[in-house]
Formats: C-alpha cells, sequence, structure tokens
C-alpha cells in the first residue's frame, strides 16, 4: 500500500475508534484500536521505503511495541495483568524513543541542558506525589514507567535545537502529548475516574503517535540521517 492509503486507514481507524466511544460500542472500539498505531507503523515504512537510516528499526520498534501495548490494555479493564503487560509494552516503545532520540541529539551535535531536566523532573516529581498513595501494588511499575517516558520527554526537549524546525515542533509536541495522555490514564484509573477520561487520553495518545510518525518520517526523508 501507499503512504497515501495507510493515512486514510489511520482516518478511517480514528473516526470508527471515536464513533465506538460515542455509541459506547465496546466491540468497534476492539477492533479499531490495534489499527491505529497499526496504520501509522505502515504509513512509516511505506514513506520511507528505499530510504536508508538506521532511525528505522528504532521507529518501527516503538511502533510495533506501542500496538502491543494497545492490544493488551484492550481486555485491561478490572484485570490487572493485562494492564502490567500493557504498561510493559509501552514502556518497551518508549525505550525505542529514547534510543532514536538519543542518536538524533548526538548526531546533531546538541548540547544538554540543565533547566529542562528541572522542568521535567519537577512534573515528575508533582505527578508521582500526586499519585503515589493511590497506586497500592502497582507503585513500583508505575514509577519506572513514569521515568522512561520523563526521560524521552526530556530528549525530546532537546532535540527542538534541530536545524529543520518542523521536525522538532512535531517530535517534541508528540511527546508532550504522549505524557498528558499517560498522565491522564494514570488519573483516570488511580485517582479518580471521569466520564471523559477516555476522550482525553485517546485523544492525545493518537495525536502524539501521528506526530511522532510524521516527524520521524520528515527527518528520514529530508537527509537528515547518520551514515548506516
Amino acid at each position: 500500500m501507499k503512504p497515501t492509503a495507510w493515512n486514510l486507514l489511520f482516518i478511517c481507524a480514528t473516526i470508527a475508534y471515536f464513533t465506538g466511544m460515542a455509541l459506547q460500542k465496546d466491540a468497534l472500539q476492539f477492533a479499531c484500536k490495534p489499527l491505529l498505531v497499526s496504520s501509522l507503523l505502515g504509513y512509516f515504512i511505506a514513506a520511507t521505503k528505499g530510504v536508508p537510516s538506521s532511525f528505522k528499526k528504532w521507529t518501527i520498534g516503538a511502533l510495533l511495541f506501542s500496538v502491543g501495548g494497545d492490544a493488551l490494555l484492550l481486555p485491561a479493564n478490572g484485570n490487572e495483568l493485562y494492564f502490567i503487560l500493557g504498561l510493559v509494552s509501552f514502556l518497551i516503545a518508549h525505550i525505542f524513543y529514547i534510543l532514536c532520540f538519543h542518536r538524533m541529539k548526538v548526531q546533531a551535535s546538541i548540547p544538554g541542558k540543565w533547566y529542562t531536566a528541572i522542568i521535567v523532573g519537577v512534573y515528575y516529581f508533582f505527578i508521582m506525589s500526586f499519585l503515589l498513595p493511590h497506586l497500592g501494588a502497582l507503585k513500583i511499575p508505575v514509577v519506572v514507567y513514569g521515568i522512561v517516558i520523563s526521560f524521552m520527554l526530556l530528549l525530546a526537549m532537546h532535540l527542538y535545537d534541530l536545524s529543520d524546525n518542523t521536525t522538532a515542533r512535531m517530535l517534541l509536541t508528540g511527546a508532550i502529548f504522549f505524557v498528558i495522555s499517560d498522565s491522564a490514564l494514570a488519573i483516570n484509573k488511580f485517582y479518580h475516574p471521569v466520564a471523559w477520561g477516555g476522550w482525553a487520553i485517546m485523544s492525545t495518545y493518537i495525536l502524539a503517535q501521528w506526530l511522532l510518525v510524521k516527524g520521524m518520517t520528515r527527518f528520514i526523508i529530508t537527509g537528515s540521517k547518520p551514515a548506516t
């Protein structure tokens, strides 16, 4: 399939998924959720076909484990095992994004910035201090996951200094939306569930993955590639 076809599949899957949420049709949501990131994966592979880049494998790994996390979290309502497995799958996805962003930072010779660590650290300690009393047996997995996604955000903040401002904005905004989505999920699950929680979680998650895929695709295609 061509990139435009994968884009169309992503749009259709997104519309169908949110239609399922609006109509409270679980079967439609279950059918469409794995297609969301799968279609973005298909788009990324098709759009970067024939372009040599060592960054492709890290992005594909992140998307594959994201698809796995989506699938594992489908039956996770009330099932702690599936939730933990889904958490682990997304943790691995973030590790792939971390490896990718770190290599981009090194290739572009972007220096570290102390104030970005302070910003991310303040947010991490704020959200953890808020959630810790409510985590119960999942305290350690959630704390570790929070550290990993915070580090992913930290590296994305450094990438804002990439020479291609459009790519930089896509990657940073995508990382921010990912943190917002996971924070909303944690608050909704462990602190106080709200009726619109699912909409907040999924809309920011879909935007996050879309922006990250578009940013990485642009980074690879525009020639900002390392030697392979």
